[in-house]
């Protein structure tokens, strides 16, 4: 199959039960969605009898908060992932940089399979098992694990749980089918109350600290954004010292919370002196649209992508192109 072909979960399902060795491969810097599928899957195929591998590009462990979606002990580090893969399996990875440093295993392996729900996926596998309108990566991996026959016990359902608690952002943008699927998980034995407060509802004091500066200095244009508000936040490397990625990852989530603004963006400094953006939409402008213009993608009401320059810079090239950004119909 050339690497635009599509495969339904029936074949992508044949595919992987005549593994016998998988690698499972998240995006760098890992979200509940990207490892909670890539561990959901794993633990599956483990269990079918097959050698079972999950990692990312970055960082070189596991984070913290993620720590409990690796029942089984499936995690190794980039370094240790074979430079050729029977079968690879990218998972809620929309492009093939997405994999960082393991990017160049995807044409070494013997057979490649991305799975996403990014409709900004640029189908990079030999098999691609792509649908945007599933709210998370997840909820593909729940269809693909009935198809093979496997039980979702307590740990394979808390590792879909915590992809589709993420993505669904606690589950506010779930379709019917997809609370139905929750059900199920929860009548696995998840503690959901509890598993969503370990990722999402959890920061050491610090946090606050960190919180009050960037927040103080966050700026709200009202009238950007074709007239719908514009809020914008960043978070300098000062500002993150001695703090954990997915801290800094969870600024978007208070600043998004903004009444006057249907955009918020939030500019996280990397050690290289670059910026990695984070946009978010209410419902009525596309940001996906404004991330695939500076090269990266994402969902039309959460993307992200990563630029140079300062960061008032950044901020005008974002103001340019949300200026032009499709809105809902």
């Amino acid at each position: 199959m050339s690497s635009s072909d599509q495969v339904d979960v029936a074949a992508a399902a044949a595919l992987l039960a005549a593994a016998a060795d998988v690698t499972l491969l998240a995006h760098v810097n890992p979200d509940a969605d990207a490892l909670g599928s890539a561990m959901a899957l794993g633990l599956a195929l483990r269990r079918r009898g097959a050698t079972v591998r999950v990692s990312f590009g970055s960082p070189s462990a596991v984070p913290e908060s993620l720590r409990m979606l690796d029942s089984g002990d499936l995690f190794v580090p980039a370094a240790e992932v074979p430079l050729r893969c029977d079968l690879l399996v990218a998972l809620d990875t929309g492009s093939l940089d997405r994999l960082g440093p393991l990017g160049d295993r995807v044409a070494a392996a013997g057979a490649s399979l991305v799975v996403d729900h990014h409709v900004s996926n640029t189908r990079f596998g030999r098999h691609n098992l792509v649908d945007d309108r599933a709210e998370a990566t997840a909820v593909i991996v729940a269809r693909l694990l009935d198809e093979l026959g496997v039980e979702i016990d307590e740990p394979i359902a808390r590792c879909l749980y915590a992809g589709v608690a993420t993505d669904t952002v606690s589950f506010r943008f779930a379709k019917p089918e997809t609370h139905r699927l929750t059900a199920r998980l929860l009548e696995a034995g998840v503690d959901g109350p509890g598993l969503i407060r370990s990722l999402m509802d959890s920061h050491p004091f610090a946090w606050l600290g960190m919180l009050s500066s960037v927040l103080a200095a966050a700026q709200l244009e009202p009238d950007a954004a074709q007239g719908l508000g514009f809020v914008h936040a960043v978070v300098r490397r000062t500002d993150a010292a001695g703090l954990r990625a997915e801290e800094i990852e969870s600024v978007i989530d208070v600043v998004r919370s903004t009444s006057e603004a249907e955009v918020a963006a939030v500019l996280k400094e990397t050690p290289a002196g670059a910026w990695t953006v984070s946009l978010r939409a209410v419902g009525r402008l596309d940001v996906r649209s404004v991330a695939v213009r500076f090269g990266g993608g994402g969902h039309r009401l959460a993307a992200g992508f990563t630029a140079a320059g300062t960061p008032d810079e950044v901020i005008a090239g974002i103001r340019e192109a949300l200026a032009e950004a499709p809105t809902a119909t």
